[in-house]
């Protein structure tokens, strides 16, 4: 599997007579070799996000159309490459998948050349299904939960109460489809599942910091917002409260495999007082003792 086919060279040879340097550069990003895309083919597509004559609608095409592709190796780094342009591309990029009909259709993929390929596959339909999510995040909200600004006067903390109830559940749905790509350590053996776990650790990170900012927004509104709204919000906490803890697995993996300590943040639980408080002032709403 080492080294690029004959069908790598062809397909690059193919597009560079059509003329097209992005569809050819993501050709090389995505070839039959057992290893992380290229940085510089990498480089290049993200360079290429931020002209503006280049054609983002082919540049994701060409990269769906590898992802059709038989070998679990070519579909693993097509999704790996539209990962990293989400995140260091130009923004007009996410935009253009979240405008698309179809994102990748991948839930029924599996290479059965060999029992790798096999153990890949599981990871692919996960890693597809997170991407299109991200999409449908970005088409919900109109920005990238792991792009906007984080902090007291970030987007998640200023945000009005009726877009918050909407933001989170988005959000929720984002990070528990990240935290289903469910892998240890054992299965991180290979180059493509490795940069694929990476972006997805850098993902998480902000994603937290959005989850966290939002909470925090959420608790200072709770106690002036209408029953329907507290009730949708406690919902919100009581799932937020349990995804913490898978969180900080998912970061603890990370560091199991050689992620600097300094690079993790730390997940830290909110004490269950908070939870009695919101759960004591929704009885007082809904009339209820106690």
């Amino acid at each position: 599997m080492s080294g690029q086919t004959l069908t790598d060279r062809i397909a690059a040879a193919q597009y560079q007579l059509t003329g097209s340097d992005v569809a050819r550069a993501v050709c090389k990003a995505t070839t039959h070799e057992v290893m992380a895309p290229k940085k510089k083919h990498l480089e290049y597509l993200i360079s290429t996000t931020n002209e503006t004559n280049v054609n983002i609608p082919q540049m994701a095409d060409t990269l769906f159309e590898r992802s059709t592709n038989a070998s679990w190796v070519v579909v693993f780094k097509a999704l790996t490459t539209t990962h990293h342009i989400c995140i260091y591309g130009n923004e007009r990029f996410i935009q253009y998948l979240a405008s698309r009909t179809s994102l990748f259709n991948l839930s029924n993929f599996i290479d059965k050349t060999g029992t790798h390929g096999y153990d890949m596959s599981t990871f692919i339909r996960r890693y597809a299904r997170y991407l299109n999510e991200k999409a449908y995040a970005y088409r919900a909200m109109a920005f990238d939960f792991t792009r906007v600004k984080k902090g007291a006067e970030g987007v998640m903390r200023t945000m009005a109460t009726e877009k918050l109830l909407k933001a989170m559940p988005a959000l929720q749905t984002q990070v528990d489809t990240l935290l289903e790509f469910d892998v240890h350590p054992k299965d991180l053996n290979n180059g493509i599942i490795n940069a694929a776990f990476m972006l997805l650790f850098k993902d998480l990170i902000k994603l937290f910091a959005s989850y966290n900012d939002g909470i925090i927004n959420l608790l200072e509104k709770y106690f002036k917002m209408k029953k329907s709204e507290c009730k949708d919000s406690l919902e919100i906490y009581k799932k937020f409260l349990t995804r913490v803890t898978k969180i900080a697995e998912f970061m603890k993996i990370a560091e199991q495999v050689g992620v600097d300590k300094n690079d993790i943040p730390d997940i830290s639980y909110a004490p269950s007082s908070i939870l009695e408080s919101l759960e004591t002032h929704m009885n007082s709403l809904e009339g209820k003792k106690g």
